[in-house]
């Protein structure tokens, strides 16, 4: 299939690319392509102007903080890239499940957040980390936490105008891990279900949980009565704490040809409770 017509423009810099956002007619961003051009081929989407931002050197790469200081990335880093880092070892676990080898190599982590497909997983994880999101438009700039960038099925709190510059995400402390796991399909690697933990433990007992879930809602979803009932607690608390994750996803479930909302809502505590786990052997490694 091929895509509506369409006029097309590379920026070099941020500022052009702003710029040219700012004046063109119904224009969109274009990074990796692995969401855009498929919609567009299906006729999903129908932008007038793709701005291609590619090749935007300043929008590439990961910046390590020291101490307290978040790891940056910029929003043109690969999926492949960031399964090879230092980053927090959810997100690398989940950069490293992404599609295939193509796929990985091609696709960006600002692309992929912007098109907030709800099967994807780095929204799932950066929610469950706590990252910040910034976005710059032509005049001004702000920071939007992961948990509030993402709105809807394929929404994000983005304005037509903006551009994502900067992905910020904690560093993982002595006695914190993190874990990601998934139920995918086979075919794709998207998630059917999928659950992030991030933990803090010391001596055995749980001081700060934070669980998201993706997959089986509109968009990634904090699991608020899964962390209360387990901080203050020892991880043998986990399993009961897992449970509760029905009460934090509501009744807007999603159902389609490779899972039922009834099998989705059975599944995703085994998942929660397999990432839990998972990030709090880590924090005690």
């Amino acid at each position: 299939m091929y895509p509506p017509n369409f006029n097309y423009v590379r920026a070099g810099s941020v500022a052009e690319a702003l710029s040219l956002i700012a004046s063109e007619d119904d224009a969109k961003f274009l990074a990796g392509g692995h969401s855009l051009v498929p919609a567009m081929k299906l006729r999903l989407d129908a932008p007038g102007t793709l701005i291609d931002i590619g090749r935007i050197d300043d929008l590439r790469g990961i910046s390590y903080g020291s101490g307290d200081e978040n790891d940056c990335i910029g929003p043109l880093t690969t999926h492949s890239t960031i399964a090879s880092s230092n980053l927090a070892a959810a997100l690398v676990e989940a950069a490293g499940g992404i599609g295939d080898p193509q796929v990985r190599n091609r696709g960006t982590i600002g692309g992929n957040i912007a098109h907030a497909d709800p099967a994807s997983d780095l929204p799932t994880v950066l929610t469950a980390l706590g990252a910040t999101i910034r976005v710059e438009n032509p005049s001004s700039a702000r920071n939007i936490e992961a948990a509030s960038f993402f709105t809807g099925l394929f929404e994000t709190s983005l304005e037509e105008n903006e551009l994502i510059t900067v992905i910020a995400v904690p560093r993982e402390g002595a006695g914190t891990g993190s874990a990601y796991a998934k139920l995918f399909n086979p075919a794709s690697r998207y998630a059917v279900v999928g659950a992030c933990a991030s933990v803090t433990v010391n001596n055995g007992v749980v001081s700060r949980a934070r669980v998201a879930v993706g997959g089986l809602t509109p968009m990634a979803t904090r699991c608020g009565s899964v962390e209360a009932a387990l901080e203050g607690r020892s991880t043998d608390a986990i399993n009961g704490a897992s449970a509760q994750v029905a009460s934090d996803v509501g009744d807007d479930i999603l159902e389609d040809i490779h899972a039922s909302a009834e099998y989705r809502l059975g599944v995703i505590p085994v998942y929660v409770e397999r990432a839990l786990q998972a990030a709090c052997a880590r924090a005690a490694g």
